[in-house]
């Protein structure tokens, strides 16, 4: 079966009004720190941080009509290689945040991705991190030479190319 032929659906998906894509670069995914986010001292756990990033960046896809579900049944894997984070304040249990997220470089198959999260007004910086993904083909198991057209196409839209 060849994938080549298959296309994302292209039909609009609804969307929350905090969910968005913003005129600059950075999509924005509203975060609140609930009490399973944090470790004993209601300080938010970092491994955390790792899952907004993951869910902002699904968010952003969305954002555009684009179900990750659908990527997979592309049969397209996108794993991470990569990962750095740092963590410049903590967020803390009630707090309210915005992780930002936008894909920085496109390279074959290998997408960068940038993230910050900070406060609502901008002022306060949380984190910041970066994240490397490469397309694997699911069946094969091994990183695939090419994006299939759909795949690529969907990327490209995010980066506004």
């Amino acid at each position: 079966m060849t994938t080549d032929a298959q296309e994302l659906p292209t039909m609009a998906i609804a969307r929350s009004p905090d969910l968005h894509a913003t005129t600059e670069p950075w999509f924005d995914y509203p975060i609140t720190v609930y009490p399973h986010h944090t470790d004993y001292a209601g300080i938010v756990w970092h491994g955390t941080y790792i899952n907004w990033m993951e869910e902002a960046r699904v968010a952003c896809l969305n954002s555009i009509g684009i179900d990750f579900a659908d990527l997979v049944k592309l049969g397209c894997d996108l794993p991470v290689v990569e990962l750095a984070t740092r963590y410049h304040k903590p967020l803390r249990m009630g707090m309210q945040a915005i992780a930002k997220v936008r894909m920085e470089e496109m390279q074959g198959v290998r997408m960068e991705w940038e993230c910050r999260i900070e406060s609502r007004d901008g002022t306060e910086l949380y984190m910041t991190g970066r994240v490397v993904l490469v397309s694997v083909d699911r069946e094969k198991g091994k990183i695939m030479r090419q994006l299939p057209p759909a795949v690529a196409a969907a990327f490209k839209k995010i980066r506004g190319i």
